[in-house]
């Protein structure tokens, strides 16, 4: 006899989802270039998020209080001072390999690629 017909359809049957398969795979990604730019941006949007923020609430305490200049300039200087410190934190995350640079790079402790070695 010859071979049976069950085993001749399951073949057939592998072989066309594996096609299929082929077909639907999308093509490879190079997430780090994608991700360096995201990272980029967040962090430049923080610095003037900061920025806007100060300049907008030392320009309304200036409305409501008459002097103009004064608040503006101390709450422009602190709103940038904070979208600073929100870059630092944020590049503080990507160092340790935590929330959005975490894609960035090799896991912490890579003696190949970390020059202070594992911790």
């Amino acid at each position: 006899m010859s071979e049976d017909p069950f085993a001749e359809r399951m073949k057939r049957l592998e072989e066309r989802l594996a096609a299929a398969h082929e077909q639907r795979k999308e093509p490879e990604r190079r997430p780090n270039e994608y991700q360096q730019g995201s990272l980029a941006w967040r962090m430049v949007i923080e610095l003037v998020v900061g920025m806007v923020l100060g300049l907008a609430i030392g320009y309304g305490l200036d409305a409501l209080f008459g002097t103009q200049p004064l608040f503006l300039v101390v709450f422009a200087l602190l709103g940038f001072a904070a979208g600073v410190r929100t870059m630092l934190r944020t590049a503080t995350e990507v160092r340790n390999r935590r929330g959005e640079g975490a894609l960035m790079g090799p896991p912490p402790g890579n003696s190949d690629t970390d020059p202070e070695g594992p911790r």
